[in-house]
């Protein structure tokens, strides 16, 4: 009988074995298995995606005076207007589509909120490992500057930086500035907790042998922060920064309602809140109620994210 001939085994690309790797790995694990956290990616992706997309989808340019018309005003949801237009959540004061104006402000609060996170990353991350690499006067000078911030209210810090910047800014380049402002104001009243984060994981990781033999080799110790320790203390900084974006956004809602954040050309979350909070007792609750349930869910879904990103690379608690 004659043998067949052998055939070899054929090998796994490596593109679907890097696939089943990450697909069983950890992370992934604890994201199946958390259906709150499903719920909330799949709130935050559609209304982010709902923001960046707002001037293809959607239905009115709010903010295009041509298309305006007052005679559509307080018209109510799902119901057509004087001019025969229908709006789904109505309209405004001023005629303005809800939904469109949502969208267009829903761009505002996630540019600000993701810029001023990303600010108070750099310069937090910057500062503690320093602090934590340096160590004496450096880390002294820099963890108290932090630990005063720290003892008052973010928002109260917030709009004292806001305030002074203002009053710096020429008053014809203040519209202009306003969004810039506001980053700069949200970022420096939030980058002690990133700063206090990486300072105690720069300080155990300093200790360890790899950066021990980087310094016997001459390394210089710029590139050592950069190249060895930086790596090594980017979760907790992940897990930060994506509660932080949630905070930013309220933040910046919270200076818009005041009056104090960006222009009325440029209304975000909290612009559409404070006016919709003016026409409430009158009747017209949906200029208020749907831009409110848009900042809720948008924060809740990203806090639920960062919830359960610190959860899944705590390995304490697995």
């Amino acid at each position: 009988m004659t043998d067949l001939p052998h055939s070899p085994e054929q090998p796994v690309p490596a593109r679907t074995s890097r696939l089943a790797t990450f697909w069983r790995s950890d992370l992934v694990w604890s994201y199946r298995h958390s259906p709150v956290t499903i719920v909330a990616s799949i709130v935050a992706l559609a209304l982010i995606l709902m923001a960046v997309l707002a001037p293809w989808i959607a239905p009115y340019n709010p903010f295009n005076p041509a298309t305006l018309n007052l005679m559509d005003g307080m018209t109510p949801p799902n119901s057509a207007s004087y001019s025969d237009r229908y709006f789904l959540l109505g309209t405004d004061n001023q005629g303005r589509d809800v939904l469109s104006t949502i969208m267009y402000g829903s761009r505002v609060s996630l540019f600000v909120g993701i810029m001023a996170t990303l600010f108070a990353m750099v310069m937090g991350v910057g500062l503690g490992l320093v602090a934590g690499y340096a160590g004496g006067l450096a880390d002294a000078v820099i963890m108290r500057v932090a630990d005063v911030q720290l003892s008052f209210p973010a928002i109260l810090i917030a709009l004292l930086i806001f305030g002074v910047a203002r009053g710096i800014i020429p008053p014809n380049h203040q519209e202009g500035a306003a969004v810039w402002v506001l980053i700069l104001a949200i970022g420096l009243a939030n980058w002690a907790q990133f700063a206090r984060t990486v300072r105690g994981a720069t300080m155990v990781e300093r200790q360890k042998d790899y950066v021990a033999a980087a310094r016997i080799l001459g390394v210089n110790p710029i590139l050592i922060l950069l190249r060895h320790v930086l790596p090594n203390v980017l979760g907790p900084v992940l897990v930060i920064g994506t509660i932080g974006l949630a905070l930013a956004i309220i933040e910046e809602a919270t200076l818009s309602y005041l009056g104090v954040g960006v222009p009325p050309t440029q209304p975000s979350l909290g612009t559409l809140i404070r006016i919709g909070q003016q026409f409430l007792f009158s009747g017209e609750w949906w200029i208020l109620l749907f831009p409110a349930v848009t900042l809720v869910l948008l924060a809740l879904s990203v806090n639920l994210l960062g919830d359960w990103l610190r959860d899944a690379l705590n390995p304490k608690l697995r």
